[in-house]
């Protein structure tokens, strides 16, 4: 299996995740079950049914992310000396050369992706087109929305 990239908070919110479905979301479908096997006949049970698809995610999901933390590669942005090259973990900025619009994205793990927080997937076509690339390069970047330039402004490590 190959090693998953995850930022040290990304990495966090995964076991955090773990550690709730484990000690509250398990639980609670455990009870579900069993008050709705108290009502009888489980072949025309709705709650029932219910409750067993609930607990059949809930062990999928657990199983997930114990895969990925196990695969996991934690990298603290902070610790990086990239010569100021764009890596996972580096936060870019970003202008727009058509618009001269202004972003800030950082570089995270598919799992910790948020747009609306500039934290963009190592996967995500920008990131693809930004790695690599230092302060003052332009990046191409192909979208589904058609290609756009951006100048890279500044690479930090935070």
């Amino acid at each position: 299996m190959s090693t998953i990239p995850l930022t040290r908070r990304g990495a966090d919110k995964l076991k955090e995740e773990l550690h709730r479905l484990k000690t509250v979301e398990r639980h609670a479908v455990i009870q579900a079950i069993a008050e709705a096997r108290a009502q009888g006949d489980l072949s025309e049970n709705a709650e029932y049914d219910a409750a067993k698809d609930k607990q059949g995610f809930i062990e999928g999901r657990i199983l997930e992310i114990e895969g990925k933390l196990a695969a996991a590669q934690v990298i603290d942005p902070a610790t990086l000396d990239a010569d100021g090259r764009v890596v996972f973990g580096a936060t870019v900025d970003l202008e727009e050369e058509a618009t001269g619009a202004r972003v800030t994205y950082q570089i995270v793990g598919d799992d910790e992706a948020d747009l609306k927080l500039g934290l963009i997937s190592i996967s995500s076509p920008i990131a693809r087109a930004l790695i690599g690339k230092s302060e003052d390069d332009m990046a191409e970047v192909r979208a589904p929305g058609g290609v756009k330039s951006y100048e890279i402004m500044a690479v930090r490590y935070v």
